[in-house]
């Protein structure tokens, strides 16, 4: 053992004895802590040591994945650490919003202004943010206090109750924009928002005086005329609340309270043409509600070292499209780009890419190519660190990139040729793919351990060392699965006798390839999928080359895209629906992309595949299910960075 790795574990067992030193001494003032401020209490296992902060020398104390906020469970990452003599409590920001927390452009990663319940007149309310492993939490400490919250954990739920606020007045309104709905309340409070494309409640722990639940109760209808309505705009009534605009009798209410105990329920109903934009502000403290057609606000979030995120709403000449993507440098030390997939282990697999990136603990992710539905296999080229785990089809596009942060777009296509002792030259057409066509496929260990036929009487022939090992009749479509040998590959024979006869036991052959163009050959990293959209900023959309049916290429749909801008940064992007329902074609999907600064551009699956993903959330706009895939990109931030210092 050398003299350098002595010293180091020496140094490590120093550290974790001083560490457990520590952390005994640190239990008084932890119990005093939670006695001085009951919001700060929490529930920990004596016998576990807390967890190292990846970002800093804090302590970690307990994560979790749920939330529980007045009893009612909400998915959002959680960790609580030490500082100093307090217990700090953060969510994932990407969450943030599930709290009713917007979050602000900042260039600083580790502060991120919110606005909750501030004055437009002052500065914003900037929570501290800390990166732990794969999310960015926000430390909202502060904010438990404003709401007089008390906390409880119980496994890796974080319980939430806060007491309830007084609902002084509500206010409806017209504008030439829209719609406003105005809720007073006597002091700040979390929010949920359930959105929906015609229908949306608001939830908050709140007590609501009889006469406005009466005036708004969903058994009422609002559209009447009754003394009220025989009132001028604006004014109040008897009670003080100012009763909400005429509406037509024929129109669902604007608006309806359901109140159940200490909890409120606002109901809404959103008019044909018109989204939902909800902002807090204070003096007096109040919920606005906006019925407009963009409801989408702009941002630029530095998320970490190298990683932006956005959101805008991005306009071409018929329709205006809500855009969310991320900015990335693919040449910071802090960060790496992967394939990931459904299935770690075999190429048949798909799931939500939600799972998949959590699973996998990246920090970001987008869907990536296609696959079949049916059998769960992929369509299109997966490679990752010079394996191919599935080959191109139908010279579709493709983006490629390596570790040192270079990226390649195009179209791409991989030729296989098998060279017989006899000097026969056989071409192989698809390399682990689950697309089916008449020919010559080839199946390697990356396809997993077995290979099963996919049409009907094909003829399997096993090479190992470079020679035919055996052949053998598949038979039926799915029925039996052959071994596929470690040293060696297996070949699909479809239609296609004469090579069968050039491929019999103890026959050697030898394997060449390569990418067309040879270029995508020195990328260890590809992803494919199509059509491409873009190259040095020009249109060259042609998914007819690339064997796209009529159809698909006539659809509008959400999408998923990907691109690099002049200066080879990568642009992962969603686009949703625009207010009227409309969704992009893939010509003005490329419009969009040059929008946003890309020069080279890819389409991926999109449609009900379309999932871009960041600390732990899913952040399309405009999407309320989202389907199982079975490839895509991740982004990992590195631990080195954050020891480094660097990543925040």
């Amino acid at each position: 053992m050398s003299r350098i790795r002595l010293e180091r574990e020496s140094c490590v067992k120093w550290k974790v004895r001083k560490w457990r030193q520590g952390l005994r001494l640190l239990s008084f003032p932890l119990l005093l802590t939670a006695l001085i401020n009951p919001t700060h209490l929490v529930v920990t296992r004596a016998q576990d040591p807390p967890k190292r902060n990846l970002e800093s020398s804090t302590s970690v104390l307990q994560q979790g994945r749920q939330i529980s906020l007045n009893g009612k469970q909400i998915p959002v990452a959680w960790s609580q650490w030490q500082q100093g003599n307090s217990v700090r409590t953060g969510i994932s920001d990407t969450a943030a919003k599930r709290l009713g927390l917007k979050l602000l452009s900042t260039d600083n990663p580790k502060k991120q202004p919110i606005q909750w319940f501030s004055s437009s007149s002052s500065p914003p309310l900037v929570l501290p943010a800390r990166r732990i492993g794969a999310y960015r939490y926000l430390d909202i400490s502060k904010l438990l206090q404003r709401t007089d919250s008390q906390l409880q954990i119980v496994g890796d739920t974080l319980k939430i109750n806060s007491s309830p606020v007084k609902i002084e007045n509500i206010r409806l309104g017209n504008h030439p924009w829209g719609k406003r709905i105005v809720v007073d309340l006597n002091r700040p409070t979390f929010w949920q928002l359930q959105p929906g494309k015609s229908k949306a409640a608001i939830t908050f722990e709140g007590i609501a005086k009889p006469a406005l639940i009466k005036r708004f109760s969903t058994t009422r209808e609002q559209g009447s005329r009754g003394a009220e309505g025989q009132r001028g705009r604006g004014e109040a009534n008897a009670q003080g609340i100012i009763p909400p605009p005429h509406l037509h009798t024929s129109a669902p209410p604007l608006l309806a309270i359901q109140s159940s105990g200490e909890r409120t329920d606002l109901r809404l109903n959103i008019p044909d043409g018109l989204g939902l934009q909800v902002e807090t502000l204070a003096h007096p403290y109040r919920l606005v509600i906006d019925l407009r057609a963009e409801a989408f606000s702009k941002r630029k979030i530095h998320w970490a070292q190298g990683l932006y995120w956005h959101r805008k709403i991005v306009t071409l000449e018929q329709s205006s499209f809500p855009v969310v993507w991320l900015e990335v440098d693919p040449s910071s030390p802090y960060l790496s780009l992967k394939p990931i997939r459904g299935n770690s282990h075999a190429m048949k697999g798909i799931s939500p890419l939600l799972q998949m990136a959590r699973r996998k603990q990246a920090s970001a992710a987008i869907n990536g190519g296609f696959f079949n539905r049916d059998n769960k296999l992929p369509l299109g080229a997966i490679r990752h660190q010079d394996r191919w785990l599935s080959g191109p089809i139908l010279n579709r596009g493709a983006i490629a990139w390596n570790n040192q942060g270079e990226i390649k777009i195009g179209r791409l296509s991989v030729e296989e040729t098998l060279t017989t002792s006899a000097g026969q030259r056989l071409s192989i057409r698809l390399l682990n793919s689950g697309y089916v066509q008449a020919g010559i496929a080839r199946y390697t260990p990356a396809w997993g351990d077995t290979y099963t036929p996919l049409s009907d009487r094909e003829i399997i022939v096993t090479v190992q060392d470079e020679r035919v090992t055996g052949q053998i009749s598949g038979g039926e479509a799915g029925q039996v699965s052959f071994p596929i040998p470690s040293d060696g590959y297996l070949l699909a024979l479809r239609s296609n006798q004469t090579a069968a006869s050039f491929l019999e036991a103890g026959t050697s052959v030898r394997l060449e390839s390569k990418t067309v163009p040879a270029e995508f050959g020195r990328y260890p990293n590809i992803l494919g999928a199509g059509p491409l959209l873009l190259q040095n900023s020009q249109l060259v959309l042609d998914a007819k080359a690339e064997k796209f049916s009529e159809a698909f290429r006539e659809e509008t749909a959400p999408r998923s895209v990907i691109g690099t801008t002049q200066n080879r940064d990568l642009i992962i992007a969603a686009i949703g629906r625009s207010a009227d329902g409309a969704t992009p074609t893939l010509t003005e999907t490329a419009r969009l992309m040059r929008q946003l600064g890309a020069a080279d551009a890819l389409n991926l699956d999109g449609g009900n595949s379309a999932s871009l993903y960041l600390g732990g959330q899913l952040l399309n706009p405009s999407r309320a299910t989202f389907g199982r895939v079975h490839n895509g990109l991740g982004i990992f931030v590195e631990p080195s960075a954050a020891t480094a210092g660097k990543v925040n």
